[in-house]
């Protein structure tokens, strides 16, 4: 069976054709700029690789430059396109609507567009792209939705809700929702393989990027996790503040006489890692201005780090107990001293870190010493295929 996934943005498209037979993709890449030019970047798992200018008015056109290049000339990796036998689709929110993947109806389309105004960047390029996908393939191949938020829907009550008027909470939807939960969900399954299947495991999985979101998983459900009702809070990111005193943003407003809309700009696009460093959102460009003595960015290091602990501590506590911690991600699977300052002083829980293992490693590995009782894992992630797998789930089932 070969699946198509598709991670749609308001004028980006990432795509990946895999096999699910060997789980190893066949062609992937990104289409770009869609309604303000076009750029197309194609893979091919035999090594073809191309980069072009191409126009992509809409997402249609995009999906008509993938199925181009997959079915004709050089680039060709299926002979037809009846070989697509699913296409798996990412969705920022699924709200109180959805707790699992599902095979895609008007219902369901329905569905999204009404708890669109809980993702309003994201939810709304997703359904174009549905469209899009629905007109170029035929709405005859299934398809299937899968939810960032849906993982993080097993979280008891108490530890989903705000502290607001129980109605008005109700009334609009507010309360802890969680986000990267495709990620969360696919690195804790490869842990608890990992740990022998161990029933009741207890798991800290931290995604670490330019968004950053850490998660509590207790026999392979979210307890808890970092991000709430919207993708800035918990840990300090690359430019996002996290999690900050509710006073802060009219503290901006009275101090430098702005709106409550150019606060949360401030809060969302110039804050974390680039606000407190003054550097970059990039953790190299913050290491190399370590070595060159560069005291702000060795602050932005050291208050991420303290938050990162800080998570692992209480969810091992939310938990009662911790047999694992992963980390994953752009900055997780790849800074090393992120990794081990962000473990040290967690010798109590029983972590350890096997310094010449973690240092420059980049693939999954364990990282702590034999005689930690805590694990630490680097752990790659692939929401990808997590979808894929998803899909073919769903699909079969049919």
């Amino acid at each position: 069976m070969k699946i198509l996934v598709i991670n749609a943005g308001s004028s980006s498209m990432k795509y990946q054709l895999i096999n699910m037979e060997t789980e190893e993709f066949i062609a992937k890449g990104i289409c770009e700029r869609i309604g303000a030019g076009g750029q197309m970047v194609y893979k091919t798992a035999e090594g073809i690789s191309l980069k072009y200018e191409v126009p992509f008015p809409t997402h249609k056109e995009a999906f008509d430059e993938i199925l181009k290049l997959m079915t004709t000339g050089e680039t060709k990796v299926v002979e037809d396109v009846a070989e697509v036998a699913a296409i798996g689709h990412r969705i920022a929110h699924g709200g109180n609507k959805f707790v699992k993947s599902v095979l895609v109806t008007e219902e369901v389309l329905q569905g999204i567009d009404e708890i669109s105004g809980l993702a309003p960047l994201h939810n709304p390029p997703a359904l174009v792209a549905i469209r899009a996908a629905q007109e170029v393939f035929g709405k005859d191949i299934p398809m299937v939705t899968v939810f960032d938020t849906s993982f993080h829907q097993t979280m008891e009550d108490y530890a989903y809700m705000y502290a607001l008027p129980y109605e008005l909470s109700k009334k609009h939807n507010i309360r802890h929702y969680g986000f990267h939960g495709s990620s969360h969900r696919f690195v804790a399954e490869r842990m608890n393989e990992l740990l022998g299947n161990k029933p009741n495991s207890k798991i800290v999985t931290c995604h670490l990027g330019n968004g950053s979101s850490i998660t509590a998983v207790k026999d392979g459900k979210s307890v808890d996790t970092s991000l709430g009702l919207s993708t800035n809070g918990g840990i300090m990111m690359g430019s996002r503040s996290g999690e900050v005193d509710m006073g802060i943003p009219q503290a901006l407003m009275d101090g430098e006489g702005i709106s409550y809309q150019e606060a949360m700009d401030i809060l969302y696009k110039k804050s974390g890692i680039i606000g407190v460093s003054g550097v970059s959102t990039d953790m190299r460009d913050i290491h190399d201005a370590i070595a060159e003595g560069n005291d702000r960015a060795h602050l932005a290091l050291k208050m991420m780090c303290y938050q990162i602990k800080k998570y692992i501590g209480s969810y091992a506590a939310a938990m009662g107990g911790l047999d694992a911690v992963v980390f994953t991600g752009g900055i997780g699977e790849n800074d090393w001293a992120v990794r081990e300052r962000s473990c040290k002083g967690l010798e109590f829980l029983g972590i350890k870190i096997n310094q010449e293992a973690n240092d420059g490693c980049r693939v999954e590995r364990r990282i702590s010493t034999d005689d930690s009782t805590t694990q630490v894992w680097i752990i790659n992630t692939n929401e990808e295929m997590l979808i894929a797998r998803d899909t073919k789930a769903i699909v079969e089932a049919l």
